[in-house]
């Protein structure tokens, strides 16, 4: 396999290839001169100098590496500035399974991407674009493409698109919001891996969408007898799982929400309440009511239909009327009243003109954190990450506010899309976080490109809420780890997480690199749980099995059905789209009956180790050659 790319996502997507699935690997970097990698450090500011002076100086030690791990033995590194025709062939495209290109230009991956397709069209393909409608255009063209030069036999070639934004967002949310990253997303469903400890007697715990794991305890209450510790157990069965006294379980939930919502966009056309102040609404309420009280008192005076009073009262408001001369002076007087609240009327006019212009001229503007606003996560930096996370934020109606210094920065058109309201300025002076009112927020996410001012945010935000969630951007493995421990020393009760968007996305690009579609990867323990979206056609451990058959203890375990595959696939067994009291995506199936059959057109999400998932797919390929 073949990985080319000039960050952090090429080392990591590398070392995953290699150390998780034994895969050998030849990796293509710029020459170490040309190499960009994000800043380990920076220049220490004077807030954050007397807490990290020893973490400084640990990772400063450090700054001539990458903070990768060197290749291992029998893997190839290739230095090169551009990646051309000949450099692929030299690398071994015509003889590669897949080649990932994780450049963070797309221009440049898009360009490499189509000359590796001309030279093997049977290549598995891999990109890193953050341009997702461009991505689904190329995913197609690419695909096309090798179906002409090898005349619909593809094989095992296909493209991928991916995102390393939309890939971290995820679990940045949701380590926002819930204080873990083990979360899946699938069809718009935001999923967690929560680790619950053994209840007392007689208590029988919320078994969540799916018990993915036993964690580990003393193996003599599980039937064994001899009382020894017993290591963790992935895709227990029910038997396994009642017989697992005093160990805690994996179970999975859905991520949800329960602070206050940000009231919904106003539209094209604004409300009547937001054209116009508090102040002004007040004035020509006032205004109307003297009219209706002059119009009252007019009919009084002259015995006129209240109607006729009224139109009398609006002609000597504008001035339009003939002066009551020969008039009883209680008419007189009312007439030099109606003038004199008609001169009046004239500056509350032009007020409500204005401010009406106003409104619709800034509607497209930023906005700024209305008063009262509390509960809310506080976004830092809108680059390609920031953008992401602010728009998986909003998909799930949590109240936002952002911070940044650019005013040019790629997401301030969504933030204005979405009525976000952004405080302008750098996060390092004094009042910006105070603007953002960091001080009622639920947690903070620091994302810009810079760990200093990723870290220093953090500092400054925890002098002002000292048990504030957090969660920053750290690129430096080993400064992420003395942060991380120095923080919680300082605030233990504090929820401080600290997350590199390259080692959120790896796994999902190893998974497309192997022709996988990896949802996500949860940790047990030392061992790993995969998630994936397969297709049942071709695998004979599940086409034709009902859902109870399918399940292998310890392997893998179908826990949802999508059920949007095909036209007429209905919710089977009754089940309703989102499961009991859950909620599900857009077309998932959730708590599918055991008695389900799967049949060969149908598309299932499961939940695998790493040797079950190998195993199942490699009897695809086996029935396949068959």
């Amino acid at each position: 396999m073949v990985v080319c790319g000039d960050d952090g996502l090429a080392h990591r997507l590398a070392g995953e290839l290699r150390v998780v699935y034994g895969e050998q690997v030849t990796l293509v970097v710029p020459p170490s001169e040309r190499s960009v990698r994000q800043p380990v450090v920076g220049r220490a500011r004077a807030a954050s100098a007397a807490l990290l002076d020893r973490m400084v100086s640990a990772a400063v030690s450090r700054a001539a590496g990458t903070g990768t791990p060197p290749p291992a033995d029998g893997d190839r590194v290739v230095e090169a500035a551009e990646v051309t025709e000949a450099l692929l062939a030299d690398v071994g495209v015509e003889r590669a399974t897949a080649l990932a290109l994780v450049y963070d230009d797309d221009e440049t991956n898009i360009r490499a991407a189509l000359t590796a397709r001309r030279i093997n069209p049977r290549l598995r393909l891999v990109l890193r674009l953050y341009n997702r409608r461009l991505g689904r255009h190329i995913e197609e063209l690419l695909d096309q493409a090798a179906a002409l030069a090898t005349g619909g036999e593809v094989g095992d070639a296909s493209t991928t698109v991916l995102s390393d934004a939309d890939t971290a967002a995820p679990a940045l949310v949701a380590t926002a919001l819930v204080g873990t990253s083990k979360v899946v997303q699938t069809d718009g469903l935001l999923l967690r891996a929560v680790e619950r400890q053994p209840g007392g007697p007689g208590e029988e715990p919320a078994p969540g969408l799916a018990t993915l794991a036993l964690l580990s305890g003393p193996g003599g209450e599980n039937g064994t007898g001899d009382g020894e510790e017993q290591g963790p157990q992935l895709l227990p069965d029910e038997a396994a799982v009642r017989r697992a006294r005093g160990r805690g379980a994996v179970v999975l939930e859905q991520v949800s929400y329960s602070g206050p919502s940000m009231p919904p966009g106003r539209g094209v056309v604004p409300a009547f309440s937001s054209l116009f102040s508090r102040r002004l609404r007040w004035s020509l309420a006032g205004l109307v009511g003297c009219v209706l009280a002059l119009a009252v008192a007019l009919t009084v005076a002259t015995g006129d239909h209240p109607l006729h009073a009224t139109y009398e009262t609006l002609l000597d408001l504008f001035a339009i009327n003939e002066p009551a001369l020969n008039e009883s002076t209680g008419r007189q007087v009312l007439q030099l009243l109606t003038g004199l609240l008609g001169l009046l009327l004239l500056p509350v006019l032009l007020a409500a003109v204005l401010e009406a212009l106003g409104t619709f001229r800034t509607g497209s503007a930023l906005r700024k954190p209305p008063r009262g606003l509390g509960g809310h996560v506080v976004l830092l930096g809108l680059g390609k990450i920031g953008t992401r996370v602010l728009t998986r934020l909003r998909e799930l109606h949590i109240p936002v506010v952002c911070v940044e210094a650019d005013p040019e920065a790629r997401g301030m058109a969504t933030a204005r899309r979405l009525r976000v309201p952004v405080v302008l300025g750098d996060v390092t002076q004094e009042g910006v976080l105070e603007a953002a009112k960091v001080h009622r927020a639920n947690a903070l996410l620091a994302v810009t490109s810079a760990d200093a001012t990723n870290l220093e945010a953090v500092l400054a935000a925890r002098s002002v809420r000292p048990d504030l969630r957090v969660v920053l951007r750290l690129y430096d493995d080993d400064f992420a780890t003395a942060v991380y421990r120095t923080l919680r020393a300082a605030h233990p009760r504090a929820s401080t997480r600290s997350r590199s968007v390259t080692h959120l996305a790896a796994p999902a690009f190893a998974g497309a690199m192997l022709g996988r579609q990896i949802l996500g990867a949860i940790p047990v323990e030392r061992r790993v749980l995969l998630f994936a979206a397969v297709e049942v056609g071709g695998l004979p451990e599940l086409a034709g099995r009902t859902v109870g058959e399918a399940f292998r203890a310890g392997a893998w375990r179908v826990l949802a059905l999508d059920a949007g595959v095909e036209d007429g696939v209905g919710e089977p067994g009754g089940a309703s789209g989102g499961g009991a009291g859950v909620g599900g995506g857009r077309g998932l199936v959730w708590d599918l009956p055991d008695t389900y059959v799967l049949r060969g057109e149908d598309r299932v999400v499961l939940a695998a180790t790493q040797r079950g998932l190998a195993e199942l797919l490699g009897r695809r390929r086996e029935s396949a050659g068959a």
